[in-house]
């Protein structure tokens, strides 16, 4: 397992846990951090192997997760636990994660320094063995570079109105999208920044 998908060591025994839950679901883990604060929160991320989770499959992942939280009781303190889809612009923490996403811009961090530089902006060419393939401004010229992937230390696609439209067209392709269902906007006050797809439970 990454660093990518589990950063710290109970970040990993968390995820050596709750991945044959997942698995056993059909689905899979994307991503686990426990975060601090006065309660501290489970994030988890999980996709459909093909990609597009639905907010019903994610609840049906908690409630497993919480189960065998439950029974296993990993974190000794109270803590709210959140499963959520990975989003439009969604970590990158697989190799086979930038190969489904060739073409699409996205932001890679390093370890150690490369060239005098941790941080990468540009366009994703896919993997070739175990390096990532970014396609990078430098100089006034655009080039190709390879970075192997365990010198990453974050990879997440950034935001743009063309990764917007293919996310869409997936979900529309896979039935996911109802567009009868979008005759009419109503807008609502509140939190924008509300992540509906992160059913929380409170441990």
């Amino acid at each position: 397992m990454t660093d990518l998908i589990a950063k710290t060591a109970i970040d990993r025994r968390l995820a050596d846990i709750i991945s044959p839950v997942i698995e056993g679901l059909g689905f899979e883990l994307v991503r686990i951090r426990l975060m601090g604060g006065k309660t501290r929160t489970l994030q988890i991320m999980v996709d459909r192997p093909e990609g597009g989770i639905e907010v019903d499959e994610c609840a049906t992942c908690s409630t497993a997760i919480s189960a065998v939280l439950d029974v296993e009781d990993p974190i000794e303190d109270n803590y709210i636990l959140e499963v959520s889809s990975p989003g439009i612009d969604r970590p990158l923490t697989r190799l086979k994660d930038f190969d489904m996403w060739v073409e699409y811009e996205a932001r890679l961090e390093t370890t150690e320094l490369i060239d005098g530089r941790r941080r990468f902006k540009g366009i994703l060419q896919g993997t070739e063995g175990d390096e990532v393939l970014i396609e990078i401004e430098e100089g006034g010229a655009t080039l190709t570079i390879g970075l192997k992937f365990d010198w990453l230390s974050d990879a997440k696609l950034l935001l743009t109105d063309e990764l917007i439209a293919e996310v869409l067209r997936q979900r529309k392709e896979a039935g996911v999208i109802d567009e009868t269902k979008f005759d009419e906007i109503e807008e609502t006050e509140g939190d924008e920044d509300e992540d509906l797809d992160a059913p929380a439970t409170k441990h």
